[in-house]
């Protein structure tokens, strides 16, 4: 969809190989594959990223592809530059020429562009690397629900390409293209899930006061869990317990022994995040109790939060404003109580990750969502963005 976009200053290659950069984008799109099998695509990026002369390895957390380029002015510092690869499990809804080949499977989320924007600024960086230091490319699996930025710190990337610093991005919907949004501390909140099974005692539903009746307990605990961040959390922080799923009993007539509650918890800070895991099982497990039921809870910790750290947000500011203005770019947008396992790496390393504007949200143009399609016309903003970092993040004492 073409659309009249704000004065900025783009990089002259990047306009000029946007066709290209397209037809990679609408292949990615047409061939989605899911966490940990993004066999395909994962060739592709290699083939691609070969084919400009880099370093490349492969086989990291699986599927994840790492390409590694040094600058021509010698030794310096060294960064990494992150895109996700993998797309979502939703049938897509767009009709579009490129739409999903794969049955149930779809590029839902923007990756295909984010890895487009990567492999574009990795060519013209490496048709004229100059620049002190070394960049990686980093292509990560399954970061939807699986935590590939997880398994690839757990399997040394930080080892085999010791970046001094990490940046990522995504597109945002209901942002305009040519904007951009960052700012330093949480950008994305961190995701946990829980699951309660509610013990009781079945028996005919005629006669409930022959058992102990776990879906009476469960509705309970379910009004139990919104006490804990409305009475138990200070008001001016953020929190969110929401159960997303209540299910037990097969039939009319039977109370059964069991019902299950599950859901999710979002915060951006980690001693919320302790408070509400101990406050969540005791709050289940003492309901349940005082209504002649036992609760077990499986609480997992997903992904972290993801917290931008100061002096690197202030070089994506920089950069971000040199190219699409400084008015076009957002310097306090509210975080999103969504998650991201970028924040994995940011654990590890200092690094920011920022927000690129992909245009309006018509037609259910939502991440997510069946309808949704990058935009094609941020893709210049974001290698011109790609391309300018490298050049201001490795010239910083």
């Amino acid at each position: 969809m073409q659309m009249s976009v704000p004065s900025c200053s783009l990089h002259p290659r990047a306009t000029e190989l946007v066709d290209e950069f397209i037809s990679w984008r609408h292949h990615l799109h047409a061939h989605p594959e899911t966490a940990f099998e993004e066999n395909l695509t994962s060739a592709f990026v290699a083939e691609k990223l070969k084919s400009f002369g880099l370093e490349v390895k492969t086989g990291i957390a699986k599927t994840g592809v790492v390409a590694t380029l040094h600058g021509n002015k010698g030794a310096g510092k060294r960064i990494g530059l992150r895109a996700d690869m993998d797309a979502l499990d939703i049938h897509e809804t767009t009709n579009l020429p490129y739409a999903s080949k794969h049955p149930g499977k779809m590029h839902a989320c923007g990756h295909d562009g984010h890895m487009t924007m990567l492999l574009g600024a990795a060519k013209i960086l490496a048709e004229n690397p100059d620049f002190a230091g070394t960049v990686d490319f980093i292509f990560q699996p399954a970061e939807e629900n699986e935590g590939g930025g997880r398994e690839m710190v757990n399997e040394g990337l930080f080892d085999s390409h010791p970046v001094d610093t990490v940046y990522g991005m995504h597109n945002w919907p209901g942002r305009d293209i040519g904007t951009m949004a960052v700012k330093a501390g949480p950008m994305m909140a961190s995701y946990d899930v829980f699951e309660i099974v509610i013990e009781g005692k079945g028996c005919h539903a005629a006669m409930p006061h022959l058992g102990h009746d776990p879906i009476t307990t469960a509705g309970q605990v379910l009004l139990a869990l919104q006490t804990i961040v409305a009475r138990e959390i200070n008001p001016l922080k953020s929190a969110v317990i929401s159960p997303t799923q209540i299910f037990g009993g097969d039939t009319w007539n039977v109370i059964p022994n069991t019902a299950t509650i599950r859901g999710t918890v979002r915060t951006f800070d980690p001693d919320i995040q302790d408070v509400i895991e101990a406050r969540l099982v005791e709050t289940a497990k003492h309901t349940a109790r005082a209504l002649g039921c036992d609760a077990r809870v499986n609480y997992q910790r997903r992904y972290p939060a993801t917290i931008n750290s100061p002096a690197e947000s202030e070089i994506a500011l920089s950069v971000a404003s040199k190219i699409v203005g400084v008015d076009q770019v957002d310097t306090n947008p509210e975080p999103s109580m969504a998650s991201e396992d970028f924040a994995f790496m940011l654990n590890v390393k200092p690094g920011c990750y920022i927000w690129l504007g992909n245009g309006p949200t018509d037609g259910d143009r939502l991440l997510h969502n069946a309808a949704y399609d990058f935009n094609d016309d941020a893709i210049t903003h974001g290698v011109s963005y790609w391309i300018a970092l490298v050049k201001e993040a490795l010239s910083r004492d």
